[in-house]
């Protein structure tokens, strides 16, 4: 099963980040994917694969525009 996720979502991820934050919001996609921490505004760049293995949900899903 592919998890649906587009530009602009937070989602939670499986593991929080060390500020105790476990919201992230996407601000990048391509082959890489980059997050940034609502918490401390950390960003993070990892791999789609990667990225869809630690994601668990769709917090906030992003208007699309169509």
């Amino acid at each position: 099963m592919e998890k649906a996720f587009h530009l602009n979502d937070v989602v939670e991820m499986k593991k929080p980040h060390p500020c105790g934050v476990n919201a992230w919001k996407i601000i990048r996609m391509g082959a890489d994917i980059r997050i940034k921490c609502e918490g401390c505004q950390h960003s993070v760049m990892i791999p789609r694969r990667e990225f869809e293995k630690k994601m668990k949900k769709v917090i906030v899903a992003a208007p699309q525009a169509d």
